[in-house]
């Protein structure tokens, strides 16, 4: 099973970037944050995790407010830096582990937790500020990244309570998951400041320290506290803190701080912290338990011959295929398709296997490889072909064979809108 071998906590700054991408190690102003994270650096090198859960937030970067969601796991194979208005910084992606991703989103979402997924989005300073300290990075990364992106920004936020809960059902996830693997949670954020209004520039070092207190030995008095009282005594941007709450979710209640640093440099103050988990594995029937209870909602499901669930193993597959047919509703797309199929396909680096299954309209095919039903009839909005066509072909019928199991055996329909016209079948009544 998977092994939660700890955890550390660290703010997200800009700051702390800039002061390693123009190396001001040696410069006595920023020279303090290096210090605070050396033991963090090296406390990794010696554990070694195979994957770091990376709990973060963004800065209105790679997430905006079209949709904003609460909890959004990253469970894609890769996560490059962002561009956050000057340019991303000079360090390389880092490969995510969309396995056991795909396994905590389950085990999450089996907890009632309503999480939302994401894929191929850049991430920005919240993640990739601390990052850059932690772990060497020249020549690729050595360790895994699995980022839940937490909406601090627009209220109302989860609470602190649900952050903390959130990190309990992380851990039960973790220790479920089946096979071998080292997992450190990082938690990211604050501590103190606001960056906005009259009151820019808010700092409060007592409560900082107070903080750090009772995160080790007191979370529930945390947990308790409303978004107004992490606002009075740390500034709004400053309650981001209850990020660090799902780290210390994810911990026992006994925990043994190894290292623990502060320093105020400008607008926030920076912390850095290593804890220690000092509980006992799970038994073999709690984890039997625990998988089991994972599984519920979907065990059976396999039995239903011809059925391809859309699961997130299969999303992550799928999803260059998925994100070029799902393009076909951009009209720009759509007219470049049409004009020249195999140069779309190209540019969108479709591999040989996927161009063959759209150059043939196997549409059994395309949703055995990982296609959801739903790209697929904008394809067939686009290229003239109807539903109906379609689930034929996914049965292996003629349309005749299949419209005679129809109440409605006419009727041909499409998701075509106005352009249904000129496929050369019509739409039904309505």
């Amino acid at each position: 099973m998977a092994t939660l071998i700890g955890g550390i906590a660290a703010s997200h700054t800009p700051t702390i970037g800039f002061a390693f991408d123009r190396d001001k190690r040696s410069d006595p102003v920023w020279a303090p944050i290096f210090e605070g994270f050396e033991p963090l650096r090296a406390w990794l090198q010696k554990e070694r995790p195979d994957v770091l859960l990376f709990v973060y937030n963004d800065h209105v970067t790679s997430f905006f407010f079209d949709h904003y969601s609460a909890f959004a796991l990253g469970v894609g194979e890769r996560w490059a830096v962002a561009d956050e208005g000057g340019g991303a910084r000079d360090l390389p992606p880092v490969a995510g582990h969309p396995e056991f991703a795909a396994h905590i989103g389950r085990a999450l979402m089996a907890d009632e937790f309503d999480m939302s997924f994401f894929q191929e989005k850049a991430l920005d300073h919240g993640c990739f500020s601390p990052l850059s300290m932690l772990v060497p990075h020249e020549g690729g990364w050595p360790v895994k990244l699995v980022p839940l992106q937490v909406g601090v920004l627009q209220f109302p936020l989860p609470t602190a309570r649900r952050c903390f809960r959130l990190g309990q059902a992380i851990r039960r996830a973790i220790e479920s998951y089946p096979q071998d693997l080292r997992v450190a949670v990082v938690a990211t954020g604050g501590l103190s400041h606001q960056v906005h209004g009259e009151r820019a520039g808010f700092n409060n070092t007592a409560w900082d320290e107070r903080f750090l207190d009772l995160f080790e030995r007191d979370p529930e008095r945390l947990a308790s506290m409303t978004h107004a009282e992490y606002a009075e005594l740390g500034g709004v941007e400053g309650a981001e803190v209850i990020m660090w709450l799902v780290l210390r979710g994810a911990l026992s209640a006994q925990v043994r701080c190894l290292h623990r640093s502060y320093y105020l440099p400008s607008m926030t103050g920076i912390a850095t912290a290593i804890y220690e988990d000092l509980a006992s594995a799970p038994s073999a029937a709690e984890l039997a338990r625990r998988r089991a209870h994972e599984s519920l909602q979907t065990a059976g499901v396999e039995k239903l011959e011809g059925s391809y669930p859309f699961t997130l193993e299969r999303s992550v597959r799928g999803y260059r295929l998925n994100r070029f047919l799902h393009d076909l509703v951009q009209p720009d797309h759509r007219a470049a398709f049409l004009a020249d199929e195999e140069a779309a396909c190209e540019r969108a680096a479709l591999t040989s296997e996927e161009r063959d299954l759209v150059r043939r309209r196997d549409w059994r095919g395309l949703i055995q490889y990982g296609a959801i039903f739903f790209v697929l009839e904008k394809l067939g909005a686009v290229t003239g072909v109807s539903n109906l066509h379609i689930y034929a072909a996914m049965r292996g019928e003629t349309l005749e064979e299949f419209q005679r199991t129809r109440n409605a055996p006419g009727a041909l329909y499409s998701v075509a809108g106005k352009e249904a016209g000129v496929l050369g079948w019509e739409r039904p009544a309505t």
